[in-house]
């Protein structure tokens, strides 16, 4: 069947002009689409909120440091991630996953705390950190800057819970021992010795 011109005309002019329904149904679809990416910037935005604050507090003095003295990036960069050494630790054994210790903990840290994470696992049970920051103090700088020593003034509430119900809660304050070494781009706990000798 072929158009005529006239109707050829009145098609195109409906495509372009289209009636009050499909106007109607066009506006709501841009609202809707609107609305839509509003929400994804605000979860973007409280995703990073929670991300941010969920990162231990961190204080660093290296005022006494030797023989090695600090660098204005390490500076920066060591308590970063040490914040973020624990931050990942809270949260492996808080979730029991062994795994989140990859990213910055290494040597006999990595060892001990894979191993810890493994006996919940085999127990049932969970360890959840609150953790209320801690100062770090530096007391040695190797020469070729490839090992630093630290001493950790640490705040923390833990919680143990065996199948959701908690079976230990008790507000923590350790001093720990503490020795990191440089990673490809991060510095990494090697060693995390309470001074009482218990595990973190």
């Amino acid at each position: 069947m072929t158009l005529s011109t006239d109707q050829k005309l009145l098609t195109a002019e409906s495509a372009e002009n289209p009636s009050g329904p499909q106007r109607t149904a066009l506006r709501l679809g841009s609202i809707a689409f609107l609305l839509l990416a509003f929400a994804c910037v605000v979860l973007v935005r409280d995703v990073r909120v929670l991300a941010k604050e969920a990162v231990p507090r961190v204080q660093l003095h290296a005022e006494d440091l030797g023989p090695r003295q600090i660098e204005d990036l390490t500076s920066k960069s060591l308590p970063r991630d040490y914040a973020l050494a624990w931050q990942t630790m809270e949260q492996a054994l808080e979730e029991n996953r062994p795994g989140l210790l990859d990213g910055y903990f290494t040597g006999l840290a990595k060892q001990d705390l894979t191993q810890r994470v493994r006996s919940q696992i085999k127990s049932g049970l969970r360890t959840r950190y609150q953790d209320g920051g801690h100062t770090l103090e530096a007391i040695f700088y190797s020469p070729g800057g490839d090992v630093m020593e630290l001493r950790d003034h640490a705040k923390f509430d833990v919680e143990v819970s065996d199948g959701g119900k908690v079976i230990y809660q008790e507000p923590v304050s350790l001093e720990y021992m503490v020795i990191m070494t440089p990673g490809a781009d991060r510095w990494l706990v090697r060693d995390l010795q309470a001074s009482t000798g218990a595990k973190p």
